[in-house]
């Protein structure tokens, strides 16, 4: 049975309320001059009726880069070009007249003077140039939750607008006028479009252009941060090679300035995107991480059971349409030996080339890139992991050479000392889209190899497929291209850098010694990966890493002061062209994968 009350009831309820009612503010108090106060929300109205006569930069730059509530609005009229230029004409001619008399003050006579040669400039621009006349007006709505909270914005807009040349009256008594003129139902008031109106040439509208916020947000970004001055998201696609001269990244930072963290952060959401991303760990800073995203973790050390050849040659070491897999990997391989044996002249790099050419002939390799084929179960195949030499191989051939002597006693640690873990055939497989390499156990002194050998083998898995998006991130990478380096491993280093993003790759640099980044050969190689990098962060540094830093990138006073003054998990954001302040805001169940249950 139906209850018909309640449905007239209900009928008599909708036909009340109009779609308008919907959407309307409870209240509106009009009672206040200086402001409006709506819905518990007090506005307040700035007229702007003044400009400087020449800018250098956007005019609304400063004001829409701040963090205040505002709303702005910004409408242009345009004049009858034939009608505005018969004006003028008019104007110019009467105004003629009166410099011509004799009664006028100078006061006077500099008034009407510059209105003449304003008049003058504005018909020849129109003209010659084809330019257009068109009438300004650009209204600001500021609001707070209380008036107190509201006078403090007022104070701040002034200051903002008194620097950026823009002369405003408020809006007393046409605070409606003002409020209805800022929503987006294009409403130039009349009551107050007289004060707000300006003369502007076409060629002058520019300077207006509103859509000007610093942030960055690329459709198909990755959300890294809010930008502090007007709490915009900054998305960025890095590897967008339309905006984006590369995909590659460097981050500097303090001990616990936050760069790890960003670093983490990062890693989990590409992971999301499903980039293939390589972490080499010097610190085991990474591995809850890599267990929470179910990532393969490799350690080498003493106490490991995985082991890398650094003798190994793989099938992507170099392009498919190029030759020299023998002479490429001996690149490498003096490279190597040189954190080993130390700085090799020309003639040791000879003598030592010979014997790992020697090497590799006893395993049938040679460079005839056909010698690195076998056949097996009746397949021509790439020679396998068992097939290549190790280090107590080339150890051998050494000490059968009086003049390569010393280089076996400096290799005797990686044969039959702590090191030998690097004495084994590779005997992992490495097929997971997140991998991270610990390399704690190797200590300080030996880290670089450990850096080197992973740095190698990433590189080869980068090639293997250009169109798969991959990342490499080399935290600690002063190791590598520092003093305690050598110029082979550098240019290797600086090599992958430049050439990765034709592979659909990003190189993600990241140190807290950044002194030592630059001491290798007056720091060309660090310079180098910075200019590659078109994606750069700066956490929180020391004055002396923030000078270095400015030697080698292009930071201004303003954000050297910037950089010193962070806070934890703040940072200075180069992308592209665009330097932004920001904060790096993660999700609660983020911190829970980063950071686990602490």
């Amino acid at each position: 049975m139906k209850n018909n009350k309640q449905e007239n009831a209900w009928e008599l309820y909708e036909g009340a309320i109009k779609n308008t009612d919907k959407i309307s503010p409870t209240y509106i108090n009009l009672n206040n001059p200086k402001y409006i106060e709506i819905d518990e929300t007090y506005y307040s109205g700035f007229i702007i009726n003044n400009y400087n006569r020449e800018y250098e930069e956007l005019i609304l730059k400063n004001l829409i880069n701040s963090n205040l509530n505002i709303n702005i609005s910004i409408f242009y009229d345009k004049r009858d070009t034939q009608k505005t230029i018969k004006e003028l004409t008019y104007h110019i001619g009467n105004v003629n007249v009166e410099l011509n008399e004799k009664n006028k003050n100078n006061q006077d006579i500099d008034l009407v003077d510059f209105s003449y040669n304003d008049a003058k400039y504005i018909r020849k621009q129109m003209q010659v140039e084809n330019e257009n006349l068109y009438f300004l007006y650009i209204y600001i709505n500021v609001f707070e939750k209380s008036i107190s909270e509201l006078e403090t914005q007022i104070n701040k807009l002034e200051n903002i607008l008194q620097a950026s040349g823009l002369q405003s009256k408020k809006a007393y008594f046409r605070q409606e006028q003002t409020f209805l003129s800022c929503l987006p139902i294009m409403e130039n008031n009349i009551d107050i479009k007289n004060v707000a109106k300006r003369n502007i040439l076409s060629s002058g509208l520019v300077s207006t252009y509103p859509f000007i916020s610093s942030s960055v947000f690329d459709k198909e970004g990755i959300y890294l941060g809010t930008n502090i001055y007007n709490e915009s998201l900054i998305f960025v696609d890095r590897y967008n090679s339309e905006k984006y001269k590369n995909a590659n990244i460097c981050i500097f930072g303090t001990s616990g300035a936050g760069k790890s963290f960003f670093t983490k952060l990062l890693i989990l959401r590409s992971r999301l995107f499903g980039i293939e991303q390589y972490v080499i760990d010097p610190e085991r800073e990474y591995i809850n991480i890599c267990n929470e995203l179910k990532g393969t973790l490799i350690k080498i050390g003493p106490t490991s059971n995985n082991f890398i050849n650094i003798m190994d040659i793989r099938k992507e070491s170099i392009e498919d349409d190029n030759k020299g897999y023998l002479a490429t990997k001996i690149t490498k391989l003096i490279g190597f030996f040189n954190l080993i044996f130390g700085e090799l002249n020309e003639e040791e790099k000879s003598i030592l080339e010979e014997k790992i050419i020697e090497c590799y002939k006893e395993k049938n390799i040679t460079f005839d890139d056909n010698s690195l084929y076998k056949i097996k179960n009746k397949k021509r195949i790439f020679k396998e992991n068992e097939d290549m030499p190790i280090l107590m191989d080339l150890y051998k051939i050494l000490e059968k050479d009086e003049k390569t002597k010393i280089f076996k006693i400096k290799l005797m640690p990686f044969v039959k000392g702590s090191l030998n873990f690097f004495n084994h055939k590779t005997n992992i497989e490495l097929n997971s889209e997140l991998i991270v390499a610990d390399i704690y156990e190797l200590g300080e002194e030996n880290l670089k190899y450990g850096l080197f050998i992973f740095v190698e083998l990433f590189w080869d898995k980068v090639k293997r497929d250009r169109n798969i998006k991959k990342a490499i991130y080399l935290d600690e990478i002063w190791r590598l291209i520092g003093v305690t380096s050598n110029k082979e491993v550098a240019s290797f280093i600086y090599k992958i850098f430049k050439t990765i993003r034709k592979y659909g790759g990003s190189s993600v640099a990241i140190t807290q010694d950044v002194s030592d980044l630059f001491s290798l050969e007056k720091g060309i190689y660090g310079k180098s990966i910075i200019n590659n990098s078109s994606i750069k962060l700066f956490f929180s540094l020391e004055e002396e890493n923030i000078k270095t830093l400015s030697e080698y990138s292009d930071l201004t006073e303003k954000e050297k002061i910037e950089i010193k003054s962070l806070k934890r998990g703040e940072c200075l954001m180069f992308v592209g062209d665009n330097h932004i302040l920001a904060k790096i805001e993660p999700a609660d169940f983020e911190k829970k994968i980063i950071i686990g249950d602490k």
